[in-house]
């Protein structure tokens, strides 16, 4: 099977919570989170409910969010299916312990992950033009990197007796430096979300030439370790114990209330979007028609975790190794593994 390397980066320092010196209250959850469209309902969790949490942004997405959690410097992550589980996969695959479960779903539609080439790339029209070309990623494990082998899976290009990458791999980190490879011929192709590249589409900066969908729903949230109760930890009394932490809980309980804030409230999200974040309005309204975030974040579909984890394992990401059973800190019904 194709490897897929993961770096975890060994902290040099620790930015960990502290205790109040006047409760035993917890100081504020780090919760790491994308800087676009999807994470208004955050924004507003924050804003109209009081979710205690400090919102800390990481433009290069999942891949760079796995590293955070490891590295104690983030809580809490929202980010993608498939990089969450693809680092969960790779270090039951080492035998490592990731340091993070799934805990929450937070969109339920499928990701289109627009696949972009430089404006003046004129050898370069469609999908089938990308075989064997270099691919630009925000960073090795990220879901720009892991969809780049359901890519090559889709397409028929996956090598069964090759144990490397389908496509060479340029990790360029930001979305900005991913355009601006594309033109420059350090990468020919990357993928990122469909409504976060239109802008860049219609001033000419770079042009589409295909697109692919995720097969399961787009983005999951973990949690770190000490925040998940162990399994059985209530010894059968699970109708007075959460699977979660008390300020976990909390703090999907007020991302449940910032969602229905966003379903009752779209010009105050058109607003947010069109005005804080890098889209039109135009295109905010039109990426409204396509979402949908569920009624209650907290626990994860066992069946999507387990379709993830085995067309990663067609697609070469993963190994006959992974386990999904214990990949997931609550599963939805409010059960722990």
């Amino acid at each position: 099977m194709l490897a897929l390397r993961l770096r975890t980066i060994a902290p040099t320092f620790r930015q960990a919570r502290s205790f109040s010196t006047r409760t035993s209250a917890m100081a504020p959850l780090r919760i790491g989170f994308v800087p676009e469209h999807f994470s208004t309902p955050l924004e507003f969790a924050k804003k109209h409910y009081g979710l205690d949490a400090r919102l800390l942004p990481f433009p290069s997405g999942t891949g760079h969010m796995v590293t955070a959690l490891q590295a104690d410097e983030i809580d809490v992550g929202v980010g993608l299916t498939e990089g969450w589980i693809a680092a969960l996969g790779k270090a039951q695959e080492t035998k490592q312990d990731a340091g993070f479960k799934l805990v929450g779903t937070y969109v339920e539609t499928p990701l289109c992950w627009a696949i972009s080439t430089g404006a003046k790339r004129d050898e370069l029209r469609s999908v089938n033009d990308l075989k064997g070309k270099t691919v630009g990623v925000s960073r090795i494990g990220s879901g720009s990197y892991v969809m780049s082998f359901v890519l090559a899976d889709q397409q028929g290009w996956l090598d069964p007796q090759a144990s490397g990458r389908p496509f060479p791999v340029e990790p360029l980190n930001t979305f900005l430096n991913l355009r601006e490879g594309v033109n420059n011929g350090t990468a020919d192709f990357f993928m990122w979300e469909h409504f976060t590249s239109k802008r860049y589409y219609d001033n000419g900066e770079i042009k589409r030439i295909g697109d692919i969908y995720t097969p399961w729903s787009s983005w999951k949230i973990v949690a770190k370790n000490d925040l998940v109760n162990p399994k059985n930890w209530s010894q059968g009394d699970q109708a007075s114990h959460s699977a979660l932490k008390e300020e976990l809980d909390d703090a999907l309980q007020k991302i449940n209330k910032g969602v229905q804030h966003f379903e009752d409230n779209q010009e105050e999200a058109v607003e947010y979007i069109s005005t804080k974040l890098d889209y039109s309005e135009e295109d905010a309204r039109e990426w409204l028609k396509t979402v949908r975030f569920p009624q209650e974040v907290r626990g994860v579909d066992e069946v999507v975790v387990q379709k993830t984890v085995r067309i990663l394992q067609k697609a070469g990401v993963l190994g006959e190794a992974a386990d999904e059973q214990t990949m997931t800190g609550l599963r939805r019904g409010g059960n722990s593994n």
